[in-house]
């Protein structure tokens, strides 16, 4: 019999960013990518995105799923970034939104295949998550997971983050992401409610990063 937290709709507007306030992460409203996109635009005026880095925001979604991605400049060099980045095994490092995290793997390596059993704090709609390793690319700084179970909503959950130079000394983090939509959510709902927590995530990565430098 499916859990309440499994049938309960999910708030945009109130669940990610009442989570995020009490956190003390300021996370303002960017214009959202429309969610039907199969190849995320990153390239702009402003920043320009190599193929090699494009290629792994090519998302296949289907009719019930939505994708977006996030960009943030981060005023650190790429080592420092990707230390933070590539722990599998410390999401909490920088996502505020994990309370704990636990490696299940039989001799707790992190390599591709890797499982992680996460938890999440109170406030949001979701009690745990559980986590594959698709990607860690220490060369060309991609690493990209799974969600494969858990109590939790957002199913068939998919992230890619890459890295790359900004020219400058700094880093460009893209962060995208395919899943579906809940029942009784629709696709915008779902990519703002996502959208926020990657947001305050790669917010957060950004202090880190930045402090570590100094």
């Amino acid at each position: 019999m499916p859990s309440p937290l499994q049938v309960h709709r999910f708030n945009p507007a109130t669940d990610a960013a009442t989570i995020a306030i009490s956190n003390g992460v300021s996370c303002p409203k960017q214009p959202q990518t429309p969610p039907h996109v199969r190849f995320l635009p990153l390239s702009s005026a402003k920043l320009t995105v190599p193929d090699t880095v494009s290629r792994h925001h090519a998302h296949v979604v289907g009719p019930d799923q939505c994708c977006s991605v996030v960009i943030q400049h981060i005023d650190a060099p790429i080592s420092a970034v990707w230390s933070v980045v590539r722990r599998f095994d410390n999401p909490q490092g920088y996502k505020h939104f994990v309370k704990s995290c636990h490696v299940v793997t039989d001799d707790g390596g992190i390599r591709v295949g890797a499982i992680r059993e996460v938890r999440v704090i109170s406030g949001l709609p979701a009690v745990s998550s559980t986590e594959r390793l698709e990607i860690l690319d220490d060369e060309r700084h991609v690493i990209s997971f799974s969600v494969v179970g858990g109590d939790h909503r957002l199913k068939n959950y998919r992230s890619v983050t890459t890295l790359h130079g900004d020219g400058d000394g700094g880093t460009i983090v893209i962060e995208s992401y395919v899943v579906d939509v809940p029942m009784g959510n629709t696709k915008e709902e779902t990519c703002v409610f996502v959208d926020t927590i990657v947001r305050c995530n790669l917010q957060s990565l950004a202090k880190k990063s930045q402090h570590s430098k100094h």
